[in-house]
């Protein structure tokens, strides 16, 4: 028996490295994947805590309100056109550009989706 590998071995060689590599990909997509889970979970858990501490702090106890009370004060909120500019400059200062894709829109309204795109073509025009 020879020590050179035969062609058929050496194919049979690389598909199995492909077969290892293609595993390693898997593995490490599975783990970016949990880690993006871990992090979208720690946000909206310290980002619930800071909404839960504001509206208690004004002497209301924010266990009080359902999530759709809660969700509809925030979509009423970020309608403001005052709560729209904060959020366009926010945007601004870390280095977004607003277009009508990243414009901040609600979908609970039409109304502020269209000022919104008003807004977004008056700035760009």
């Amino acid at each position: 028996m020879s020590t050179t590998k035969t062609t058929t071995q050496k194919i049979e060689s690389i598909k199995l490295k492909i077969q290892q590599l293609e595993n390693e990909r898997k593995r490490i997509l599975q783990s970016q994947k949990e880690a993006d889970r871990k992090a979208r979970t720690k946000r909206l858990i310290e980002r619930g805590a800071i909404l839960e501490s504001l509206i208690n702090s004004t002497g209301i106890s924010a266990a009080d309100f359902t999530n759709d009370q809660i969700k509809s004060f925030l979509e009423k909120t970020v309608q403001t056109d005052y709560a729209r500019k904060i959020l366009d400059g926010f945007s601004a200062q870390s280095g977004d550009t607003i277009t009508e894709k990243s414009a901040w829109k609600v979908k609970s309204s039409g109304a502020a989706d269209t000022a919104k795109n008003e807004d977004v073509e008056q700035g760009a025009g």
